[in-house]
């Protein structure tokens, strides 16, 4: 890889009032990142803050459901607020204290990265500023409350669709106007040189504890590692740990939508070609014309054209590879998680849990698969509750579930 880029993906297609700001950025990651004192102060904020290392889990019932391989969760639902997004907050948080910057502003779509840099602004004293899509606040209230509770400024973006493309864009624009006082946090390994691999590098602790403890769990490698994909922060914070070993699959899942066609799904990787988008060339929804069309996913943080570069590249390579789940699949993986493991798990990783089940029964018994459980589902429960109700007489699959 050369610098900000992932083969040919990645780079920066910003305004040049940013690339000031990009570069001073780059230049204080690429010493921090090697700095013992930094390295040992976000150490010790992990352990007594975030709540590192995380647990594997090994799902019992689920695996004894789908009566093939063993399924095992890596539970960063157990990070304090609840997601993997507090991983990479708490490390720009003190990177942007390192650059003198005092004012915060972030986007979040599903809101767990909103309340995650709301956390780190309240903990370290800092002004915030969180830019989220009219749609998805209606979708995610009750981060929206809790945003508001930690002291941030939660700003509707009512343009677009109302959902996280919208609020990123936004987000950029207010860079554009307060680029001197302001750091943008941005929430996944998405956006121009340096974001995507400093992300990729805060989120990297999943990956390699997962494969610490998968080792000292089973005493081999997972045949199969699975996460959800929006932008991709968990994802590839996952997959780094694995990339090395040829033999672990890595597996993508995206947001299927209702469908193949334009605005019904949020399938990027899968689906989508190479273009621009967010200051980043990687895939992207797009029309003949480069225009972004629009997206849907019953999840809210999966609910986004376009994927990080890495993912783009690993994709090109073929080590990883990329599928997408619907909206039903992904709320009867979420019902069928809660009842069988008393675990309420984010809908964004829902998806990857409806793979993880398809999986199961074509690895078969003796075959081994890792998901990394993301985030809590508890925020979306509204979200659940409405679908099923809807769906209940219509859906087979959601009705069985839901007369359980």
């Amino acid at each position: 890889m050369s610098e900000g880029r992932f083969g040919r993906f990645g780079g920066r297609y910003v305004p040049e009032t940013l690339m000031v700001a990009l570069d001073e950025l780059r230049e204080t990651w690429q010493h921090l990142r090697t700095d013992e004192a930094f390295l040992a102060e976000l150490r010790q904020r992990s352990a007594t803050f975030v709540g590192r290392p995380t647990p594997l889990y090994e799902a019992e019932r689920l695996t004894e459901h789908h009566g093939g391989a063993k399924i095992h969760f890596k539970r960063e639902d157990l990070c304090h607020t609840g997601a993997h997004k507090l991983n990479n907050a708490l490390g720009q948080a003190v990177l942007a204290r390192h650059m003198g910057k005092r004012r915060i502003i972030a986007e979040t779509g599903a809101g767990q990265h909103g309340v995650a840099t709301a956390t780190v602004c309240a903990r370290f004293g800092l002004s915030c500023t969180i830019y989220m899509g009219a749609l998805d606040m209606r979708r995610q209230e009750v981060n929206v409350r809790r945003m508001r509770l930690l002291g941030a400024e939660v700003r509707p973006v009512t343009s677009g669709t109302g959902t996280l493309t919208d609020a990123t864009s936004e987000a950029i624009r207010d860079w554009v106007t307060n680029v001197r006082d302001t750091h943008y946090i941005i929430g996944s390994a998405v956006g121009p040189a340096p974001y995507p691999a400093m992300v990729r590098e805060f989120q990297r602790v999943i990956g390699d504890e997962a494969r610490e403890q998968y080792l000292a769990a089973e005493g081999v490698l997972p045949d199969v590692v699975l996460a959800c994909v929006g932008g991709g922060s968990n994802s590839i914070g996952m997959f780094s740990g694995f990339l090395d070993d040829t033999g672990v699959r890595l597996i993508g899942v995206e947001g299927g939508g209702t469908g193949t066609g334009i605005g019904e799904h949020a399938a990027a990787a899968a689906r989508g070609t190479p273009g621009v988008l967010h200051g980043s060339f990687s895939y992207v929804l797009q029309d003949d014309d480069g225009q972004i069309r629009p997206t849907h996913s019953i999840s809210a943080g999966l609910d986004y054209p376009g994927v990080g570069p890495e993912h783009a590249m690993l994709a090109e390579q073929g080590r990883a590879s990329y599928v997408a789940v619907d909206d039903d699949g992904a709320l009867a993986a979420y019902r069928l998680c809660t009842r069988l493991e008393g675990i309420l798990p984010a809908l964004e990783t829902s998806h990857a849990l409806r793979h993880a089940g398809t999986l199961a029964a074509e690895l078969g018994p003796g075959g081994r698969i890792l998901v990394c459980l993301s985030g809590r589902g508890d925020k979306d429960m509204d979200t659940v509750t409405g679908a099923v109700d809807e769906h209940t007489n219509g859906n087979p699959a959601i009705g069985a579930l839901a007369a359980t």
